[in-house]
């Protein structure tokens, strides 16, 4: 698979998006985790969101616009799913 730098700028513009959203979401504080792990978790979430949106053909025509709508709801509902998922680790974490 070859990724053009035009679709890695998309990927980094969404998972900035989805990330800033989530952590502004779960944090109720404006920068969320901060620059590098919002991004770090809408990539994440991107590329959890995509998969399972794949999967399960959530939305599929949302996704005829080159940063469709479908890849933000995407990102940020893998994004809060990571987020939720990792609360559960830690907490299993902390219980053994």
């Amino acid at each position: 698979m070859n990724v053009t730098i035009e679709e890695l700028v998309v990927w980094l513009v969404i998972g900035i998006l989805a990330g800033t959203l989530a952590g502004l979401i779960v944090t109720r504080k404006k920068a969320g985790y901060g620059h590098l792990a919002n991004l770090g978790l809408g990539l994440v979430g991107a590329l959890l969101g995509g998969f399972l949106f794949d999967l399960f053909g959530i939305a599929p025509a949302l996704d005829k616009i080159a940063i469709s709508l479908r890849d933000i709801v995407a990102a940020l509902a893998g994004a809060l799913l990571f987020l939720v998922l990792l609360h559960f680790a830690r907490d299993w974490y902390r219980k053994r």
